[in-house]
């Protein structure tokens, strides 16, 4: 009798996505601290679940982990602000992001999903649009992304992606000259921040895909 099928969801490992083959999966969670990952019987089950937080899918009861206290240093994030994400699913490549105004939840924006793409595109592409809302709104509240990439990126106003295009992908990278050629024009007094996820839990602005 052949083995049956099944589908691997990946919310947090070395690459996250939908695995049908133990072996690929076990490569993205062996030896990582933190991972999170459930296997499903149906692809319909996994995509599904992907969509998702992976703690909906362990045992009742289980703890999440502990936050870290946050040193003076870091503090506690400004609730005036906005929070950006990206998602990327590795089983088609495609990404979105999205912005939450973090003290009521509320989505400010959400676009794509975009087709070939990468979750750092998703993540730089997130920053200069929520900079953009923002200046036409005349408003300089910080701006948090968990990427430490695509902060990088846009200060240095250039998205250093290895990502070839393609004639499917075309759309993403006439964004990506957009916002570039927006940082290289436009000037912004918004702080960009990193979101310390390790001591204030997981970015408002997640998919809850990982």
């Amino acid at each position: 009798m052949a083995k049956k099928q099944k589908y691997y969801v990946v919310w947090q490992g070395r690459k996250t996505g939908i695995f049908t083959d133990w072996k690929e999966c076990e490569k993205q969670i062996k030896g990582l601290e933190g991972s999170q990952y459930k296997s499903f019987e149906s692809l319909p089950e996994a995509e599904a679940a992907i969509r998702r937080s992976y703690w909906e899918f362990v045992k009742k009861g289980a703890a999440k982990p502990a936050l870290k206290v946050a040193p003076p240093s870091v503090g506690k994030p400004v609730q005036n602000s906005l929070v950006v994400d990206a998602a990327w699913n590795t089983a088609t490549g495609d990404m979105e992001y999205q912005g939450i105004y973090l003290r009521t939840k509320e989505k400010v924006f959400l676009q794509g999903p975009y087709a070939d793409a990468t979750n750092n595109i998703g993540e730089f592409l997130a920053i200069v649009h929520a900079l953009a809302y923002l200046q036409r709104h005349n408003s300089d509240i910080p701006v948090y992304s968990d990427s430490r990439t695509a902060i990088g990126w846009v200060k240095k106003k250039h998205a250093n992606t290895k990502l070839e295009l393609t004639p499917r992908n075309k759309p993403v990278f006439e964004l990506l000259q957009r916002a570039e050629r927006w940082l290289a024009t436009n000037t912004y007094k918004n702080p960009v921040l990193k979101w310390e996820t390790e001591y204030w839990g997981e970015n408002p602005a997640d998919f809850g895909r990982k």
